[in-house]
């Protein structure tokens, strides 16, 4: 896993939007109190959608927030790549490098990625796209994927990805899932057992009385 560091560029400041204000306190009132702390991952997420990343000065806002150590939230975004700890495109391509996808061809598509958006860890020169190498983001059966904004694409293929790149960059939404139409983590062709849907669609299922529950006593 790469070194995760804060950008040496920064704001001023940060200021949370009403909105995010008030989402962010619904997240930390799921919890019982004393324990808002817990809430910190959904807040540093409400930032990044606030602001397309996560500044310095957002950390020490949500650590106020929260009562937190600053370092404690500094812990946290850095250790996770869904936080974008710099500016980023409207579109970020994360493409999983670990085992199971390099296995499966992600060499591959961080090729793709170099050449349709330029140098990882970096802004296209329209500054639309973004890419990073992530490790395991637990779609291991459907490899290789990768995760683009909010969604994973899995089953990639150099051509499918590149493709995908080429929608987001047009403004598009493409739906997410499997580039071959694999049915969850089902084997590639189908599933092999479960293939009857009324095994399990509840259409088998018998009529049931419920016993009457106002049974006179027993003599």
């Amino acid at each position: 896993m790469s070194v995760r560091r804060l950008s040496t560029v920064q704001p001023e400041s940060f200021e949370f939007s009403k909105e995010t204000m008030k989402q962010a306190q619904w997240w930390m009132a799921k919890y019982p109190p004393g324990r808002q702390q817990s809430a910190v991952i959904p807040l540093l997420w409400l930032v990044q959608k606030q602001e397309g990343w996560v500044s310095e000065p957002a950390i020490r806002a949500v650590a106020e927030l929260l009562g937190m150590a600053k370092i404690r939230v500094l812990e946290v975004a850095t250790f996770y790549t869904m936080f974008h700890l710099e500016p980023v495109g409207q579109t970020v391509v994360q493409v999983c490098g670990t085992t199971p996808c390099q296995l499966r061809g992600s060499e591959a598509l961080m090729a793709v990625c170099k050449k349709k958006i330029g140098p990882k860890d970096h802004r296209s020169a329209d500054g639309k796209l973004y890419w990073q190498e992530v490790e395991c983001m637990g779609a291991c059966a459907n490899a290789p994927m990768a995760a683009i904004n909010d969604y994973y694409y899995e089953d990639l293929t150099p051509e499918a990805l590149e493709k995908l790149i080429d929608q987001f960059a047009a403004g598009e939404s493409p739906k997410p899932g499997s580039a071959i139409g694999r049915q969850g983590s089902a084997p590639e062709g189908g599933p092999l057992v479960l293939t009857d849907p009324s095994l399990y669609d509840g259409s088998r299922a018998k009529p049931f009385a419920l016993p009457n529950a106002a049974k006179e006593p027993a003599e």
